[in-house]
């Protein structure tokens, strides 16, 4: 784990520039004590911030600062702190172009957090496709996450994605791959691993003294005894039972149809899905403005809202803060909860 300051104030990537990361941004800091919103300051290009704001309506201050003193300005002003790269201004009109200042405010935010300077990294929502066109070679913020760590760490470093709503947390085992590549993907070891560093992170971050998961089934009925296919007593069934032989409370695998009602959801912590959907849909059902993206397993905490880059709505001054101020939250309480943990 990284020694950052957890008085610190959280670094707040902006995202792809052309979406709703601007103002959402904005509407965060605007929202400020009323909402529960902690310090924080955002990575990114003051004029298009300006720019943005002036679009949307919006009243703002600004301060260009360093992290050291983004929190003496955040009462009064958004903390900026500037990129190096320029930002196109073209809401809703996706650009490769803008590619650069948008890894380059993760890697600050990264190595801020790591520095100490910033207790907590919160991401913006980026688009994949303008990244790819630009030639970055990730398949979406949680493998770059863990890319950057790997690289602090000198050792690979395996990056969960958990899903966290107010009644939910799912966690899916394989993520950006498409659907028919799951069961070419899906194994034993990557199941094993994904739960361990859930209930690890679960248990440091989140203060779960013994936390329960619930492992889904990657057929329909869990495969009903082999009828609709054999990968789950073959694959799923043996990470369930040698998670139970380390001491991890797991049940499963389990029909995932019947995973995510009241009743079921008060047996379990976190419920792990086999594929993307599986987890994504029920989470963000459950809370679509709510729902918080953190990645586990990282030397550093890591939040993000829970929804894209809303292209058709960026620079209409209706996009809502709920999931960023959701995830700004969250972050200053896993922060909190960690020097809690350590001076325990």
């Amino acid at each position: 784990m990284s020694a950052h300051r957890t008085d610190a104030p959280l670094a707040l990537s902006v995202g792809d520039p052309s979406g709703v990361g601007p103002e959402i941004a904005i509407a965060a800091w605007r929202a400020g004590d009323s909402a529960g919103v902690p310090p924080f300051y955002l990575l990114a290009d003051p004029a298009l911030i300006e720019a943005r704001a002036r679009l949307i309506g919006a009243n703002l201050a600004i301060a260009e600062t360093l992290p050291g003193q983004a929190a003496h300005h955040f009462a009064r002003a958004l903390p900026i702190v500037p990129l190096q790269a320029r930002h196109v201004d073209s809401p809703g009109e996706p650009d490769p172009a803008n590619a650069a200042g948008t890894i380059e405010a993760i890697d600050s935010a990264v190595a801020d957090c790591l520095a100490g300077r910033a207790a907590a990294v919160v991401t913006c929502p980026i688009a994949k496709k303008s990244l790819y066109d630009a030639g970055f070679g990730f398949p979406g913020h949680t493998e770059y996450l863990a890319h950057l760590a790997s690289r602090y760490a000198g050792k690979d470093v395996t990056a969960v994605m958990l899903l966290a709503g107010p009644d939910l947390r799912t966690v899916p085992v394989t993520i950006h791959i498409p659907l028919a590549e799951v069961p070419k993907v899906l194994t034993t070891e990557l199941i094993f691993d994904t739960a361990r560093i859930t209930a690890a992170d679960l248990k440091s971050r989140f203060g779960i003294a013994r936390p329960r998961l619930a492992i889904a089934g990657l057929n329909p009925h869990a495969g009903e005894g082999g009828a609709m296919g054999l990968e789950d007593a073959a694959i799923v069934a043996p990470a369930v039972e040698r998670l139970r032989v380390q001491g991890i409370d797991a049940i499963g695998p389990l029909p995932a149809d019947t995973m995510f009602h009241p009743r079921a959801r008060a047996s379990y912590d976190a419920a792990l899905c086999m594929y993307h959907d599986q987890a994504l849909i029920p989470a963000k059902t459950l809370a679509f403005d709510e729902a918080v993206n953190v990645t586990l397993g990282l030397p550093f905490i890591r939040t993000s809202p829970d929804h894209g880059t809303a292209f058709d709505i960026a620079g209409k001054g209706i996009a809502r803060a709920d999931s960023l101020i959701a995830a700004l939250r969250l972050a200053r309480r896993l922060a909190d909860s960690g020097r809690h943990s350590a001076a325990a």
